[in-house]
């Protein structure tokens, strides 16, 4: 993925030069045509085509910002309640991440929404502990947190 990165950078400074532009605008025209060289020549460049890691990155963070936005929607619906019935729980959550990376990132994603915080990882990194504020059905949190932070997390890295 760097190597791509790297040939992009200086095909968009060879463009600049060439076009005797030096220029923002000439600099992004460049890059767009070295993101379209490097789809075109894909087959002959190790690894895959990184611009589609860039998009999953992107998506990831849209998901997060939707996740944090209803979540404290929830929050703000459970606190200002005038009889609060908060059901909170700590429950064990089954993870098929396997690097340290994968792992905090997934642990930080869930301690930063509210409601929710990482307790711990197991020893064997397999599973995570986290503690929900208002949780009625243990399944129904670990498939959410499954289905999209963890689906997401291992889209970016795999």
């Amino acid at each position: 993925m760097a190597f791509q990165i790297v040939i992009n950078l200086i095909i968009a400074f060879m463009w600049m030069f060439l076009s005797e532009s030096y220029s923002v605008p000439s600099f992004i025209a460049g890059y767009l045509l070295g993101i379209l060289l490097l789809f075109l020549l894909r087959r002959f460049i190790p690894d895959t085509f990184y611009f589609r890691r860039v998009v999953k990155i992107v998506s990831l963070i849209f998901l997060f910002i939707k996740e944090l936005l209803s979540s404290n929607i929830e929050i703000v619906k459970l606190v200002y309640s005038p009889k609060p019935n908060f059901e909170p729980a700590i429950f064990e959550l089954p993870t098929e991440l396997k690097s340290n990376w994968e792992i905090t990132l997934l642990a930080n994603l869930i301690s930063l929404t509210p409601g929710t915080l990482s307790v711990a990882v197991s020893r064997d990194n397999t599973k995570l502990f986290i503690h929900g504020m208002d949780i009625h059905d243990n399944n129904e949190a670990i498939d959410s947190i499954k289905n999209t932070f963890e689906k997401a997390i291992m889209e970016v890295t795999r």
